[in-house]
């Protein structure tokens, strides 16, 4: 390729159109996909919230389930004990030994209550944990399919666009590396500050490409002579003649009709 410094005006001129050309083939490649790539990672990064969330509620689960197997063993050991105090209540000596068996009976049976309280309440929680559990397992059927679909539409966009994109990717990339900083910074700080990306436009009809404004017959035959890189007073955007215009869409179509 040639050195930036060797090029002529009109070669800068060229190169700047056909980057621009290229740059929108490119965007409107980008456009096809549209939000679907954020989409899809959205609903990634929900389906993997939702798929923790419901692990640590079935694991919350069995956590509860170990608690109540464990205050039924201990309500089987208060029960033991129940029935040890009580035989040993048939074998005392006085009212004082007798007494303090007692007390360790209604001990037993006042722990025996509260275990059994407190398995009440877990299996309340159990309950109320199995429907949520069933809730966000639907959600997450639902989300899942969700990001199956989308994955398969991105998919299916990616598989007949990448290719070109890649190949116009590096045509950008050849294609800025003729044309001087200065130039291709203004190319991309006029590309970034405008909604359609058009940083270089042609004359048609007396006006610039996509405005109503009108350019003056001198600066015209300026832009045709192809001596100076001329702006838009207006948009600020860089402006080539439509002869050399279509010269250049007639080429790249012919680079883009490859794909």
């Amino acid at each position: 390729m040639a050195n930036t410094k060797e090029l002529s005006v009109e070669d800068k001129l060229r190169a700047l159109y056909d980057l621009q050309l290229i740059d929108t083939r490119i965007d409107e490649i980008r456009n096809v996909r549209g939000e679907l790539p954020l989409e899809v990672e959205d609903l990634e990064d929900e389906v993997a919230g939702l798929s923790t969330r419901l692990d640590k509620l079935k694991n919350d689960l069995t956590v509860i389930e170990d608690l109540i197997k464990a205050k039924k063993i201990a309500i089987d050991d208060h029960n033991e004990s129940m029935k040890k105090y009580t035989k040993q209540q048939e074998t005392v000596r006085n009212n004082r030994e007798f007494n303090s068996l007692t007390k360790e009976v209604e001990f037993q049976e006042l722990e025996i209550q509260l275990a059994e309280k407190q398995i009440k309440e877990m299996k309340a929680t159990i309950e109320h944990k199995k429907e949520v559990i069933s809730q966000s397992k639907e959600k997450l059927d639902i989300k899942s399919t969700h990001l199956k679909h989308k994955k398969t539409e991105l998919n299916a966009i990616m598989s007949e666009t990448e290719k070109e994109e890649g190949f116009l990717t590096q045509k950008s990339a050849e294609y800025q590396a003729l044309i001087e900083q200065r130039l291709l910074a203004a190319y991309t700080r006029i590309r970034s500050s405008v909604r359609n990306g058009l940083a270089v436009v042609s004359i048609e009809r007396g006006a610039s490409a996509g405005s109503f404004f009108t350019i003056p017959p001198q600066t015209q035959v300026e832009i045709a002579s192809r001596k100076k890189i001329i702006t838009d007073e207006h948009s600020g955007r860089i402006l080539v003649d439509s002869s050399l215009a279509e010269e250049e869409r007639e080429k790249m179509e012919k680079m883009f009709s490859k794909f």
